[in-house]
């Protein structure tokens, strides 16, 4: 096929936007995590603060990162990705007609 004749799916736009915004949601998780772990949990463990019984950097980067994510991606599922039909539209077309 010559490059002007062929016309791309949108399928695969729209799939190489979604796979982005998952690697996005991926990077921002261990961005997250390693940012609150590292950071606070630096130190020696005699100087560790506490929250709810854990310490300061297992409660941030896994307790309230995990929630984070959690919402995060349920905005992403419910306001970014979109349903696409999966089938071939001149499979869809012939079946229509038939």
């Amino acid at each position: 096929m010559k490059g002007s004749d062929f016309n791309e799916d949108w399928r695969f736009k729209a799939a190489n936007r979604e796979a982005i915004v998952g690697c996005v949601l991926a990077a921002v998780n261990i961005l997250w995590w390693f940012g609150f772990a590292y950071g606070l949990g630096s130190k020696p463990p005699e100087e560790y603060t506490y929250v709810l019984g854990f310490p300061a950097w297992f409660f941030w980067s896994c307790i309230v990162g995990y929630l984070v994510m959690v919402v995060l991606v349920f905005i992403v599922v419910k306001f970014v990705l979109k349903e696409m039909p999966l089938e071939d539209e001149d499979e869809s077309e012939e079946e229509d007609s038939a």
